[in-house]
């Protein structure tokens, strides 16, 4: 969440910084007159603590001197003081809830540097690899042409149908060399990433505070599979439990960066997708990705963020896919993110230009609600933490595209020798007869 002490010192500025996110500025207000209305009643409150704290002493002195009327007196002034007391601390308390829920649904300030923009029809492209032309559709022939879920089908590594009787639709089940495809792709992603990142296996339930403090909720609930029983939420990314990993704690500044990178299933409920782009894998309910994350210091943060872009592209690059850098303008902006650059490659047989990764920069909105703080080397007071993260690789789309791109003549797939040793000694996927 964003620091309620700027809507109190920058007010202006917040205000400008958020207006760049195209919102609906009435909740930004709001929460400034609920802090300033919040911190007047502190105030009284702690009046009336002092006032009660000096009558009760009165009163015992009173009692001592044997001045019984005035012990009554005082009596009286003491619980009428309680009583309001009682009244300004309930009202505190509700007001204060009131601004802490109000916080959790404001989105981050964007970047300086993040481009303006209405929706992603403002998004700019910052550069195109691995095609010719500007034109997407040349550089592959006919044979290529064809969508996954046709390839994945005459091939039986791609069951569709099964996979909505098992669980209803937008659950695919892989097959045969489909399923060895996915795995492949994310030991790739791990394995390149091994050198600089601890591996973690998180549990995929996690707790309400959890999903809140990556800022999935409270505004992103219905996209959320929630199992009311115990109270706990698949996730959608392991992006939420590697966060989580060092939420409510004070790290040493020699600690960071604190690099992590985890290999989940994520599950998304995709409300209001019905009938966009749902074909095959292109939005799917459940799916494997490998989540690179980082904990930094403020000045460490744009360094990891360009390391970041750079180790998911250079996945990507890897995998011999035609692919481009999208630049997230602010009406385009995720509710935490503060800065962020898509990857999308290049399907011929969709004829569709698929994101495959996002790369984020969230500064402190995700470590102020983890609480995840960290230690000057010099001394002084606790600093709130930088958190950023991107997906080194998300199977479904990417998988997509490398078997539309790799189809030959034949009907046969052959996939990029990065994904060799990952195979069993297989290159590709020979065609059926």
């Amino acid at each position: 969440m964003i620091d309620v002490r700027r809507l109190r010192d920058d007010f202006d500025a917040v205000r400008h910084a958020l207006a760049r996110r195209g919102i609906d500025l009435s909740e930004v207000d709001r929460a400034a007159d609920l802090d300033r209305r919040h911190r007047t009643l502190v105030m009284r409150r702690d009046e009336l603590r002092g006032q009660k704290n000096t009558v009760s002493k009165d009163i015992g002195a009173a009692r001592r001197a044997g001045e019984a009327a005035r012990a009554f007196a005082l009596t009286a002034e003491s619980t009428a003081v309680g009583e309001e007391l009682d009244q300004v601390e309930a009202t505190t308390v509700a007001a204060e809830r009131e601004l802490a829920a109000l916080l959790l649904r404001i989105p981050n300030l964007p970047a300086d540097d993040a481009p303006d923009g209405a929706s992603e029809a403002d998004n700019p492209v910052l550069r195109v690899v691995g095609l010719d032309g500007a034109d997407a559709t040349s550089g592959y022939a006919e044979h290529q042409r064809v969508p996954h879920w046709e390839i994945g089908a005459s091939l039986g590594i791609l069951d569709l149908e099964r996979g909505a009787r098992i669980s209803g639709s937008m659950f695919p089940v892989y097959r045969g060399m489909g399923a060895t495809l996915a795995r492949a792709l994310c030991q790739l992603a791990l394995d390149r990433n091994a050198d600089a990142f601890e591996e973690v296996r998180p549990p995929t339930l996690v707790r309400t505070a959890t999903l809140q403090a990556t800022g999935q909720l409270p505004k992103f609930a219905d996209d959320a599979y929630h199992i009311e029983r115990d109270d706990l939420w698949l996730i959608p990314t392991a992006e939420v439990p590697l966060t989580s990993l060092r939420r409510n704690e004070i790290l040493a500044e020699a600690e960071l960066p604190v690099r992590l990178m985890g290999c989940t299933p994520c599950y998304r409920r995709e409300a209001g997708s019905a009938g966009r782009d749902t074909r095959g894998l292109l939005r799917v309910h459940e799916f494997d990705k490998v989540e690179i994350l980082a904990v930094t210091t403020p000045a460490q943060a744009a360094a990891m963020h360009a390391e970041l872009l750079a180790r998911a592209e250079g996945t990507i690059a890897a995998l011999g896919l035609a692919y481009r850098i999208v630049d997230i303008s602010t009406g385009d902006l995720g509710q935490s993110h503060a800065r962020s650059f898509d990857i999308e490659v290049y399907a011929p047989g969709c004829g569709m230009w698929l994101e495959v990764s996002s790369v984020s920069w969230f500064s402190d909105y995700q470590a102020r609600r983890a609480n995840i703080r960290y230690r000057p080397a010099a001394g002084g007071q606790t600093i709130m933490c930088h958190t950023l993260n991107g997906s080194a690789l998300a199977v479904p789309r990417v998988w997509a595209a490398l078997v539309e791109v790799g189809r030959q003549p034949d009907g046969s797939v052959a996939f990029p020798a990065a994904l060799h040793p990952y195979l069993r000694g297989a290159t590709g996927i020979a065609a059926r007869v």
